[in-house]
């Protein structure tokens, strides 16, 4: 059985945007081992346009990050994706379009998949929450105030119980939580 896993950059006052802060490199080498390890990605349809960027070839700017984004892009791919969305009439590779009854589609892949499945997008992760079907949620903390933006948590405050904490490198902590 699959066990979904929400977990995104965050600030320390709770917000997630990837245009103010982004991960050092050690901690994006820790997520491209993430990604190589998943069993896939379910993804709402504004973080799946969003991730969409690892498709294409425009990351491909042979700065001396090169390997790490390609490594990363790689394992995008290669990795199997779920994507949640009405509006969407297609995905890209390696994904499957879900337009009717997420829920029930989330529950078989649940049944159907061993391994962890990541969870894209806090407005997602929230519809996910809400049904009861989020087993933990990773809050990658960094030493940054945003002051506003979109929430980790939206709409949503589920009880919690904290199960871990590993520093991942000098600039990001991890915090494991699940569901009380």
């Amino acid at each position: 059985m699959a066990k979904l896993v929400f977990g995104m950059n965050v600030s320390l006052d709770g917000y997630v945007d990837h245009d103010k802060f982004a991960p050092d490199p050690v901690l994006f080498r820790y997520f491209i081992d993430q990604t190589r390890n998943t069993a896939g990605s379910i993804y709402g349809r504004g973080l799946y346009e969003l991730m969409c960027y690892w498709d294409g070839d425009e990351w491909d700017q042979h700065g001396p990050e090169q390997n790490d984004l390609r490594a990363f892009a790689e394992a995008w791919r290669a990795m199997p994706k779920w994507v949640v969305s009405r509006s969407l009439k297609e995905a890209g590779p390696n994904a499957t379009l879900i337009s009717d009854d997420f829920e029930a589609a989330v529950r078989n892949l649940k049944a159907e998949i061993d391994g962890e499945i990541e969870v894209g997008g806090p407005k997602f992760a929230a519809s996910l929450a809400k049904l009861g079907l989020i087993d933990e949620y990773h809050l990658f903390v960094h030493p940054v105030v945003l002051g506003s933006g979109a929430p980790f948590f939206v709409g949503v405050q589920p009880k919690l119980r904290f199960v871990a904490s590993d520093r991942i490198c000098e600039s990001a902590l991890r915090l494991t939580y699940a569901p009380a």
